[in-house]
This record gives structure tokens, C-alpha cells and sequence, in this order.
């Protein structure tokens, strides 16, 4: 990945050898064409990981109940057919944008443009979690669904 982004953007992306996200970042989100050429690299390898990892978690002699993939744009990829069920953690639209920048996300106005709605999102998926509380609240709510999906 990194060699790709040096070929096509030039070793200041990956002074050091350590690929600059806030500069990717700042990169595709200015640039559409740019964005959609990051998208066709990267989305088919995270859908070829996610596959070999799971295959590798089939094998195994105790195989887990479930395993957790968290995707960043799992339904804009069109990756969710490769789940057998799918949560969408939403937040109110102000507090999704201040823990974005809290992270140091740039280009949050940009990357929340590219995204579904969060009602979209929920539309879509199998189980919706809020997530306009605290950590302990959503790691209840997480582990209520893995109960139900265990049954």
C-alpha cells in the first residue's frame, strides 16, 4: 500500500517510511478523483483480508461464536454482503464531528460528505447501537447483540 501511494503522490506521503494519514487525508478528501482511486486500491484488499482471516477463524478447531470486523465504510464499499449480520453504531451528527476532531481527524466535514446518513446506515444494517453515551453504555448494548447472535 504504501509503495502505491509513493508512486502516485511522491515520498513526502511516506517520509520515513511511515505513510502521513493526515496527508492522505487531506489529499483525497480535496480531490474526488483522488479518493476514488484510494477506494479501488484499499477496498479490495480489506474485503481479501477480512476473507482469509475468517477462513483462518473456520479452521480452527474451536471456531469463535463470532468474530468482530470493524469496516469504515462497509456499506459505501459494498463489502456488507460478505457478513452474516451487520451494527451500525450511530451517533447524533454534532458529537460523531467532535470526536472525530478530538482523534485529529482532518477533513471532517469532507469524510462525513463521502459517508452514508446516519439513517441510512441503520437502515441498512442488521442491528443499530446509539452511541451518544458513555463507553460502558455501548459496550452493553455491543454485548447484548453478541448474546442474541450466539443463540
Amino acid at each position: 500500500m504504501r509503495n502505491a501511494l509513493v508512486a502516485r503522490w511522491g515520498e513526502e506521503i511516506a517520509e520515513g517510511g511511515v505513510v502521513d494519514r493526515a496527508a492522505v487525508a487531506r489529499r483525497v478528501f480535496a480531490e474526488p478523483d483522488e479518493r476514488r482511486w484510494l477506494e479501488e486500491l484499499l477496498w479490495p484488499l480489506v474485503g481479501e483480508r477480512v476473507a482469509r482471516w475468517r477462513e483462518e477463524l473456520a479452521r480452527r478447531d474451536r471456531p469463535p461464536v463470532a468474530a468482530v470486523v470493524e469496516t469504515p465504510l462497509l456499506f459505501e464499499a459494498g463489502l456488507d454482503g460478505a457478513y452474516d449480520a451487520t451494527i451500525a453504531v450511530v451517533a447524533a451528527e454534532d458529537l460523531r464531528e467532535a470526536r472525530a476532531a478530538a482523534r485529529g481527524h482532518e477533513a471532517v466535514e469532507a469524510r462525513a460528505a463521502r459517508q452514508l446518513s446516519q439513517d441510512e446506515k441503520a437502515a441498512r444494517a442488521t442491528y443499530v447501537v446509539r452511541n451518544d453515551g458513555s463507553v460502558e453504555q455501548l459496550e452493553r448494548e455491543l454485548a447484548a447483540i453478541l448474546d442474541r447472535l450466539r443463540r
